[in-house]
């Protein structure tokens, strides 16, 4: 990994050098002998500013995991005697990479969003989430579990998932919206991940991308941009569709009422399975019918749902449907198993 410099965005770049290295025979950066199963394998790097203004550097894929170091805010450098950093998550060849920093002042965490799985359409691809109040870590999951503890069992093949596979929150895998139709293309997708959050500053919205594929469509992939939202417990959702600019108006307790398509995106599991699509309604009495039954009731900008007897706090979201051509409001929650759940009109 190397750093390269220029005045513009645009360049040219200056080459400043090599700042980490991996995979190497012999001496690692923290002079011992390079194992690949404790060892960063020295890639996909994210470069972040802290609430105090230091400048950290989150990277790694599969290998030894996920690493944090502090740079020098003048060259871009680490600074001396860090070696590899700290190790935040993974281990032992584990399929986890792809780490980003979001730092959301209001709520005060630090999120590192990571990908689990594999890219591939077969790879069960899927985003993930961890949060600290520092940027150092620990980081930690909704059941409290430190990341850094997270990582396969060595004695298991090699990319064993399923030692892995209920840790971080779960936001977003395999699944269908809408099924296919003729003339129309399944609405899904099909292993999203290598997510990057950020803050828009023109919106003050903040928002995710990444890379999917899709369902029915094989290798072909393309980038998504999706809008985030803190959660009353303070957890990132995603919002059910991608982000077409700014939204008509604010979502509204008027919209509510009608029929939905739901896509629960749990269990914790990471494979090529897909999310299928469930309908339910929500009545203007506050009930909800179909294939989940329960309650809801309108919470200023949330949404609380009760499906099945469990209680769902849902940010609501006001997105543009390209098939139907109009805006609409959509709705996603966190179940008690720590995935998402995503709700959208139906047509």
């Amino acid at each position: 990994m190397g750093i390269a410099v220029a005045d513009e965005v645009t360049g040219p770049y200056e080459d400043l050098g090599l700042i980490l290295k991996s995979g190497m025979r012999g001496e690692s950066e923290d002079g011992t002998q390079f194992d690949a199963r404790v060892h960063p394998n020295v890639i996909d790097p994210d470069v972040f500013y802290d609430a105090e203004g230091r400048l950290w550097m989150v990277y790694g894929s599969f290998s030894g995991g996920l690493f944090i170091l502090e740079l020098d805010p003048a060259t871009g450098f680490p600074l001396p005697d860090q070696g590899y950093g700290k190790h935040l998550w993974g281990g032992n060849h584990s399929r986890i990479e792809g780490p980003a920093v979001l730092y959301d002042a209001e709520a005060g965490y630090y999120y590192l969003f990571v990908t689990y799985g594999g890219l591939d359409a077969a790879g069960g691809y899927n985003i993930r989430v961890a949060r600290s109040t520092s940027p150092d870590g620990p980081y930690v999951d909704a059941d409290g579990q430190d990341m850094a503890d997270v990582k396969s069992d060595p004695t298991l093949p090699l990319f064993d998932d399923v030692t892995i596979a209920e840790s971080a929150v779960k936001l977003m895998g395999n699944h269908v919206l809408a099924p296919a139709t003729d003339g129309m293309p399944a609405l899904g997708y099909v292993s999203p991940g290598g997510s990057s959050p950020f803050l828009d500053e023109e919106t003050g919205r903040t928002l995710i991308a990444f890379h999917t594929r899709f369902p029915g469509r094989g290798e072909a992939h393309q980038v998504r941009v999706h809008e985030l939202a803190i959660d009353e417990d303070g957890w990132p959702v995603i919002s059910p569709l991608r982000w077409a600019g700014e939204p008509d108006r604010e979502p509204s307790a008027d919209d509510l009422p009608g029929s939905y398509t739901l896509v629960d995106h749990g269990p914790r599991t990471i494979s090529r399975s897909m999310a299928e699509a469930e309908s339910i309604t929500l009545a203007d009495d506050g009930t909800v019918t179909g294939d989940r039954e329960g309650a809801w009731e309108a919470d200023g900008d949330r949404v609380l749902l009760t499906l099945d007897g469990e209680e769902i706090s849902a940010e609501t979201f006001r997105q543009w449907d390209e098939a139907g051509a109009r805006w609409l409001t959509t709705l996603t929650g966190l179940t008690s198993g720590s995935t998402a759940l995503a709700v959208v009109p139906r047509g």
